[in-house]
């Protein structure tokens, strides 16, 4: 992963002028160089280094009189699905990354890599190596917001052989490139057995604090740890020079609260030692599509912790994410057994939102097999919004090779995006994707927030599905509901439609306990209502069972100009799917019927 190709040298280049170049960028001067003719092969410690010599020096450095070229050192037979770009702009939205990405094909994995580069990185694994490749292609050069990016093949983890885990050290610390890993005593998150993960606590403390936590020789953090049967990341290394240092606490909640008391205990300590004026509050890091559920409707939560643990509480603003800020900042001021009390009011909201999302997933991903949500970004704004145990494809389950699948009927262009389709169970292909319209009704406060600042959001969801999306005007001015017009094929129907559903979640239109549940109408060909309801009902209410969302053919509606009727669909965003792609398998099957109806007889054949 680190090692580096270096090319267009000059054939009077030696190894020692390589390695005076790399100190002369602070670079460093790496043991092994292997120099051939016009170039040579040079490994960096870590990736972090490895970046920043590509950014130091590729098309930047001379020697010799040539202008060198340094990249990754991929061979062709090993460059895969995976890629890294870099010189992204820091203040780039993740939504705005997630549709540039999924221009070139259907995106697997986006990982951030931390760096010491002003501008943003991240590792991006396509479905296929011929995504890949366009995307290496296409991206290469391409401006974004005044910055080019930089676009390599890197080697593909999947196919690589494990990393060796880091060893452990005396007193159970282990070290890695990035942070300092202290885990607690056996049995804990630290030890061997494996259990379903946790949501982390994580929090900011002051840089000057971060001596104090981890103590002398770290037997102060060795203590807290073998106390609360935790495992605790200090990010020291992280964000060089800045005020604050994340931490990231893994245990039972009793665990992560425990250890925060002690942490806070202990900068409490310190400050006090050191004469500090400042108040030292408790900054809480959660992920912003759990923070909505934390405030609840009209600030309700927030306002019931404040009150019943005497604190005071301040969320950091939506402007400040980024694509390198993902996290919202939790302020808690107030004496530390207060901030301790709220912050166990705080991660109960934020663990209960995760475990419903974490029931969701389990939910969708078992209804359809296959489904990459970290692709499509539905639910977070292009961020994975759970952390995997199981590596980049975790959510990617194995196609089903029985049972009905949506996405793999007759609507089966879409089979792509959600893995291979299982041998015999596709019917024939259509050779045209066909445009769709679906109406999709959402709450009328929920309007601005899809259409977003001079109508950016709606233009980049838009662009991200591949779908025409317009906003109808209300029926009324006290209308509770507006309609929302999607139109495309049902690739784009699914991402559109999906990332609707995600932004009523995220925005807090829908309380921490319910599921975000629309209203959709498709129109059908008014012969073929008779069979999407079925004899006595029989075909809806199979249709109702499988898909678990309401379907409503009304009886006493006339059919319009293009002789078609609406169908009514309420439910979750899965649900909607599945009864929105089996009610267009029976159209298709009526319109395919009525083709042959309308077929002229082949003709009688005569005998002489």
């Amino acid at each position: 992963m680190n090692k580096l190709y270096v090319g267009n040298l000059s054939p009077t280049v030696t190894v020692e002028d390589l390695k005076q170049l790399f100190d002369e960028r602070k670079l460093p001067v790496a043991d092994q160089v292997l120099l051939k003719t016009g170039y040579a092969f040079v490994d960096f410690p870590d990736q972090k280094w490895a970046i920043k010599a590509i950014e130091t020096l590729s098309g930047k450095a001379e020697l010799h009189g040539k202008v060198i070229e340094v990249d990754y050192s991929v061979p062709k037979k090993l460059r895969s699905r995976k890629i890294q770009i870099r010189n992204i702009p820091p203040q780039l939205q993740w939504e705005v990354l997630d549709s540039l990405l999924s221009d070139h094909g259907s995106v697997e994995n986006v990982e951030q890599v931390n760096t010491d580069t002003d501008t943003a990185v991240v590792n991006v694994t396509y479905a296929t190596k011929e995504e890949a490749k366009e995307a290496l292609e296409k991206l290469t050069g391409h401006t974004v917001e005044d910055h080019s990016l930089g676009v390599s093949y890197i080697l593909d983890a999947d196919a690589s052989p494990p990393p060796q885990a880091p060893k452990l050290q005396r007193g159970g610390r282990a070290r890695t490139g990035d942070h300092l890993d202290y885990s607690g005593a056996a049995g804990g998150p630290g030890g061997a057995r494996q259990r379903q993960p946790e949501l982390p606590l994580r929090i900011l403390v002051p840089t000057q604090f971060v001596g104090a936590i981890i103590g002398k020789e770290g037997l102060t953090i060795k203590n807290l740890t073998k106390e609360t049967q935790s495992k605790v990341d200090i990010h020291r290394k992280e964000n060089a020079g800045a005020a604050e240092k994340a931490i990231t606490i893994h245990s039972s909640p009793e665990g992560c609260s425990s250890a925060c008391q002690k942490i806070l205990h202990i900068m409490e300590k310190e400050a006090n030692d050191t004469n500090s004026a400042e108040e030292v509050p408790l900054k809480i890091l959660a992920h912003n599509s759990l923070v909505g559920r934390l405030i609840g409707k009209e600030g309700r939560n927030l306002k019931k912790i404040e009150q019943d643990t005497g604190t005071k509480i301040t969320i950091s603003s939506l402007q400040d994410l980024t694509i390198y800020n993902p996290e919202r900042t939790i302020t808690v001021r107030g004496g530390v057994e207060e901030c301790c009390n709220a912050e166990v009011e705080i991660m109960r909201k934020l663990r209960e939102a995760y475990e419903n999302d974490i029931a969701t997933l389990n939910q969708q991903t078992n209804l359809i097999p296959g489904l990459n949500l970290n692709a499509l970004g539905i639910f977070s704004s292009g961020v994975p919004l759970l952390p995997s145990s199981a590596g980049p494809h975790s959510l990617q389950g194995p196609a089903s090779s029985a049972g009905y699948n949506p996405f793999l009927g007759t609507s089966s262009p879409m089979a792509g995006l959600y893995g291979p389709p299982p041998v015999g169970n596709v019917p024939h292909q259509l050779p045209v994707l066909e445009q769709e319209v679906v109406y999709l009704f959402i709450p009328t406060q929920a309007v601005g927030a899809l259409i977003g600042k001079k109508g950016q959001h709606i233009k980049e969801l838009a662009r991200f599905a591949g779908a025409s999306i317009k906003i109808a005007p209300a029926d009324s001015p006290d209308s509770s509901e507006r309609m929302v017009i999607i139109t495309g094929p049902p690739e784009a129907q699914f991402k559109a439609q999906g990332r609707i559903f995600g932004k009523l979640k995220e925005e807090n239109f829908f309380t921490a306990k319910e599921e975000v549940k629309l209203e959709t109408q498709i129109k059908v060909p008014s012969c073929a209502a008779g069979r999407v309801i079925g004899k006595g009902g029989k075909t809806v209410n199979e249709l109702q069972n499988l898909t678990s969302a309401e379907v409503i053919v009304p009886r006493d509606q006339a059919p319009d100009e293009n002789d078609e009727v609406f169908v009514k669909i309420f439910g979750h965003f899965f649900a909607s799917q599945t009864a929105q792609r089996k009610i267009r398998e029976i159209i298709q099957q009526v319109k395919q019927q009525e083709q042959k109806q309308h077929q002229p007889p082949p003709p009688a054949h005569q005998s002489k």
